[in-house]
């Protein structure tokens, strides 16, 4: 990475030696005639974050950024110039057919022995970075009943039982209504499944229904599954109630204490950091997502890698473009098959509404920069780090190894956030340049920001400063060091992070790609 330094001179970032453009980095921007240290001079104003031409392009000349096409000049753009949106034609998606596959696998990193967090080990082996009593819902009628169960929970149990963390509500809008038996149903119904037993929630079995929806506890809750313990009643219907909602009350929140007392008797022990399952994720980013904080994660996810730990990456329309360096990353040909297979699905199921993946763009992604989902694709991708990719998840499948692994979900942050509790995540980090209050009440969320004045203007809400990067103030290792332990502060609970301290909350949002009836 060049970078152009002096706070007080107009600065650009260029990526790689191959790039014909660079994204500007001061604060506000530059004017225009502003020279910067290496000659350029600007021909306009050219807002922060956004590209500068470091030649002259001639018409259906590639923009090259991160050292590949980001798309092709539509028309002469002159050195200097502000590169926009439309004046790039966006390159086609990858041809899955003939991917590299496996063949550029990287070495296997040196092991990182010593690290360690507090932790809360389940009976399946599992770890929990905090200790929550989660509830189950198969429908979304129940949604009101058990949200009032649940503030009077709060209120009037959970003071009793100080070790205890918090209540959740696993409310969602999927049950009933919805074709069960469709071709795709699977993925909502096993979600619904694995949440419940992601390794916050202890194992504590608790099902809310209502009695005659058409997704069945049965479905959610499996007798032979060592993750869930179904040793106490777990199953409460409202219809099975003859005197109406306070006796519903009443019973759930009897229910909910015979499991908080087993919830309040755990105590944190040390375990290694390879317990950690991170889930990395980036919402309303910009063209610094690339150059500051996803490059950070990646670092860290490196080291949590040598670690021994688990780390997910996900969002499949933010990879599409650039899967190619994805499959020939994969630790096996299998691996690397099951990428396409990932990729194929969705291009299926995007098709099947006339969409394709640049629909993922944003207005305030554009306006932070991104002038289309190609150059999206290869800054976001930077969170995976070097390391081999070990393995595939598809859209609500729980881990099934340590490593690096893809969890194939969509790109919307609430459907993401939800497919990744599902696949077993702890804990989770996620990257912005936009800036969002968005949380998660099942693990905690490390929110890092891409520039600094985000982070300056957000305090409260910014755990972690990544525009420091691009400032010259801290170097990608660095930060990706500091993540590193904090990660593992947060887990141990010795930090809560800004969401958790709020009490910032997202719903937990399904991806049912089946029809509702």
């Amino acid at each position: 990475m060049q970078l152009i330094p002096h706070q007080d001179s107009p600065r650009h970032i260029r990526l790689n030696e191959a790039d014909n453009v660079a994204v500007i980095v001061n604060d506000g921007g530059v004017p225009a005639g502003a020279r910067f240290e290496d000659g350029l001079v600007a021909l306009e104003p050219i807002p922060q974050s956004h590209k500068v031409a470091l030649a002259d392009l001639a018409t259906g000349q590639p923009v090259i950024r991160y050292g590949q096409v980001i798309g092709y000049a539509l028309e002469p753009i002159t050195r200097g110039s502000w590169v926009r949106e439309a004046q790039l034609r966006m390159p086609s998606a990858p041809p899955l057919d003939s991917l590299p596959m496996a063949d550029a696998v990287p070495a296997k990193l040196e092991p990182l022995q010593g690290y360690s967090f507090e932790g809360y080990r389940n009976a399946d082996g599992s770890v929990g970075t905090r200790n929550i009593l989660g509830i189950t819902t198969t429908v979304q009628c129940v949604a009101g009943v058990l949200e009032h169960a649940v503030a009077r929970i709060r209120s009037e149990l959970l003071p009793r039982y100080p070790n205890v963390d918090d209540v959740v509500a696993l409310t969602h809008s999927y049950g009933c209504g919805v074709a069960i038996t469709a071709k795709d149903a699977y993925i909502p119904i096993r979600t619904v499944r694995n949440l419940a037993r992601n390794p916050n929630l202890g194992g504590e079995a608790l099902v809310i229904g209502l009695g005659c929806e058409k997704l069945q506890a049965e479905q959610v809750m499996h007798e032979d599954d060592a993750s869930v313990d179904l040793s106490e009643p777990w199953l409460y219907r409202l219809q099975e109630s003859s005197t109406g909602f306070g006796e519903m009350i009443e019973q759930i929140m009897a229910l909910a204490e015979t499991r908080l007392r087993k919830l309040d008797r755990r105590r944190r022990e040390t375990v290694p950091a390879s317990e950690l399952i991170l889930g990395m994720q980036c919402g309303g980013s910009d063209a610094f997502s690339g150059i500051t904080a996803n490059p950070a994660l990646g670092f860290a996810s490196d080291l949590l890698i040598r670690a021994g730990a688990t780390v997910m990456f996900s969002e499949v329309t933010e990879v599409r473009d650039a899967i190619y360096m994805l499959t020939a990353r994969a630790e096996t040909p299998e691996v690397a098959q099951a990428l396409v297979r990932e990729m194929d699905w969705y291009d299926r199921y995007l098709a099947r509404s006339a969409a394709d993946r640049s629909a993922n763009t944003t207005p305030g992604n554009k306006k932070g920069g991104l002038s289309n989902i190609v150059e999206k694709s290869l800054g976001s991708i930077v969170k995976s780090g070097s390391s081999a990719i070990n393995g595939v998840l598809g859209p609500g499948e729980r881990y099934n190894r340590k490593g690096l692994i893809y969890c194939a979900t969509p790109a919307s942050d609430f459907v993401c956030g939800t497919l990744q509790l599902a696949a077993g995540m702890n804990l989770h980090v996620f990257t912005t340049g936009r800036g969002t209050p968005y949380g998660l009440a099942m693990a905690p969320v490390v929110k890092v920001s891409t520039r600094t004045e985000l982070a300056e203007r957000w305090p409260d809400l910014i755990d972690i400063d990544a525009g420091r990067i691009a400032a010259g103030r801290a170097s990608i290792e660095e930060l990706g060091w500091e993540l590193f332990h904090y990660y593992l502060d947060v887990a141990s609970g010795r930090t809560r992070t800004w969401a958790e301290r709020h009490r910032l909350h997202n719903d937990i949002v399904l991806f049912n790609p089946a029809p509702v009836t």
